[in-house]
């Protein structure tokens, strides 16, 4: 298998000398000079200077014969406009990009870049499962306005558990909108729906009555 990586930083090195200990066929593309020759005195003959998204230089390194393109600089734009290249115009068959801001990783996939990476997202989904999520969560707050939207988490000590959407004593600028429940569709809740333990409840209300609703809802 041939694969291009494009950047000779720590990701692009340790993924090349473990793809090389693999018996991979690798070529890393770097525009730093001193970088292309440690990485030429530690790994081989492996390394070509240039611009990873110039065509040119993908011309030059068989980017028409590659099986993976692999982007891991630190710019996003520089990422994406490889992976498009590689995958748009030499046909490769697989891309895959670092993204660096998390914010990025919509307008990746959207524009059919095969795989992401995003090292941020690995990590919170890590601390995510070892620290609990917060019972209540901003999901917006209107611009310029005091409406906010929230979701707050059932949990098995809520004052809210086992009563009805109607027997709540939530504040009058406060309206429930949704209601997620697992292995369910998502649903507007009626007077009578019933909360259970892990329901996630999506409310309209004002920052004045957060503090009311937390109260009501998760004690």
């Amino acid at each position: 298998m041939y694969i291009v990586i494009i950047g000779g930083g720590k990701i692009g090195y340790y993924l090349s000398k473990a793809l090389l200990n693999q018996g991979q066929e690798v070529l890393i593309i770097e525009k730093d000079l001193h970088i292309c020759e440690r990485l030429e005195n530690e790994l081989g003959s492996c390394c070509m200077r240039g611009d990873g998204c110039e065509t040119a230089v993908l011309s030059e390194a068989g980017l028409n014969r590659a099986d993976v393109l692999i982007a891991t600089t630190s710019h996003d734009e520089d990422n994406l406009v490889s992976c498009q290249v590689a995958k748009h115009r030499y046909k490769v068959p697989r891309t895959i990009a670092l993204i660096n801001n998390p914010v990025n990783e919509n307008i990746f996939k959207k524009l059919g870049i095969d795989a992401t990476i995003s090292v941020t997202n690995t990590i919170l989904e890590h601390v995510e499962q070892e620290i609990p999520a917060h019972p209540l969560v901003h999901l917006l707050t209107m611009k310029g306005k005091m409406e906010e939207l929230i979701e707050l988490v059932i949990t098995q000590d809520s004052p809210a558990l086992g009563k009805s959407i109607g027997q709540l004593h939530l504040p009058d600028d406060t309206t429930i909108v949704l209601l997620l429940r697992e292995n369910e569709k998502p649903r507007i809740p009626g007077a009578d729906t019933i909360l259970r333990e892990n329901d996630r409840i999506i409310a309209l209300t004002t920052t004045n009555s957060e503090k009311s609703i937390e109260r009501n809802l998760l004690g």
